[in-house]
């Protein structure tokens, strides 16, 4: 069974990769995407940094960071969308897969630090 977290992060990095050339190329919009392509992107970097952590303190801060960068990314989607350049369906779906990410990384961060108790 794989890393569910990671792979979730994976795609969604995927995803803002795809979501930004569109972006630039259709919508001509370069600041705001460039900055949800950093966020977005970033959720995954950290949490697999997070995979080589040298303590639960280490392992939990990394995702922290993580989950930082998510609500960033969901930040500009929102920007974006509230300024009329992405519509209500590709919001959504943006939307939704970073909600999860983000309910992920709080179960995760949230189970960790129960466990260490």
């Amino acid at each position: 069974m794989g890393n569910v977290i990671l792979d979730k992060s994976v795609d969604f990095a995927v995803r803002c990769v795809k979501f930004y050339n569109y972006l630039r190329d259709e919508k001509r919009e370069y600041v705001m995407s460039k900055q949800m392509l950093r966020s977005g992107t970033s959720i995954g970097a950290n949490i697999s940094e997070s995979q080589g952590s040298q303590s639960n303190p280490d392992f939990i801060a990394k995702l922290h960071i993580s989950l930082k960068e998510a609500q960033e990314t969901s930040y500009w989607l929102l920007v974006l969308y509230r300024s009329e350049i992405i519509s209500e369906t590709e919001y959504d779906s943006m939307n939704n897969d970073l909600k999860e990410i983000i309910a992920l990384l709080i179960s995760i961060i949230k189970s960790v630090k129960v466990n260490s108790k």
